[in-house]
This record gives C-alpha cells, structure tokens and sequence, in this order.
C-alpha cells in the first residue's frame, strides 16, 4: 500500500512560481509512475505532468515551458515546480501513483490535494 501527501500550494500573484510537494511511504517500489493532476470547480480532472521510475517525463500542453516535475528518490519525494503562473492553473493539485504513466488505473493512488490560487 502507498500513502501520499501533498504540500506546497498556496495563493501567488500572475507571473509568480511555487512548488509543490508529494512524500510518498509504503509500498513505493510498486509504483512505475508518479504524476500531478489538477481539478478547478466545474471542470474535470486533467493531468499536469508525469514521471516514470525511469525518469521519463509528459506535461500538458498547456504547461509546457513553464513546469517542471522531478523526483527524489532517496526521499520518495517528487516535485512539480511552476513558473509563470497564469490564473487558469488556479484548481486543486493532486498527487498521483500508478503502474502506467499518462493515465490512470484501478490500482492508481491518490493524496488529498493542496489548493493553488493565482491571482490576477
């Protein structure tokens, strides 16, 4: 089993950055994939970006540039570093565990999420 927990959101200006958190415990070699999705109200669930055990990465279009996610394996730790934020990132980010990168799975964990607010 795997645990998450998402820290590192908060409300920032337009133009600024954070970065986000995910400390994963248990059973982590299971997982293949980590990844970041993000959900504001009223929309559905979509993927920022993702990273295989392997190092491998994927970013939406729409964070491409300004994005970046990285890992630590030594901490069980991976990061999503953003810059540039636009009010459009405003939504709740949530860490994500999995066997496939990109997508998601019966077998996928999940943290509780951690609010990001960009103001205009």
């Amino acid at each position: 089993q795997v645990q998450l927990v998402e820290s590192g959101g908060g409300l920032v200006q337009a133009g600024g950055s954070l970065r986000l958190s995910c400390a994963a415990s248990g059973s982590i070699f299971s997982i293949n994939a980590m990844g970041w999705y993000r959900q504001a109200p009223g929309k559905q669930r979509e993927l920022v970006a993702a990273i295989t055990s392997g190092g491998s990465t994927n970013y939406a279009d729409s964070v491409k540039g300004r994005f970046t996610i990285s890992r630590d394996n030594a901490k069980n730790t991976v990061y999503l570093q953003m810059n540039s934020l636009k009010p459009e990132d405003t939504a709740v980010y949530y860490c994500n565990a999995g066997p496939i990168v990109v997508v998601t799975t019966p077998y996928d964990y999940w943290g509780q999420g951690t609010q990001v607010t960009v103001s205009s």
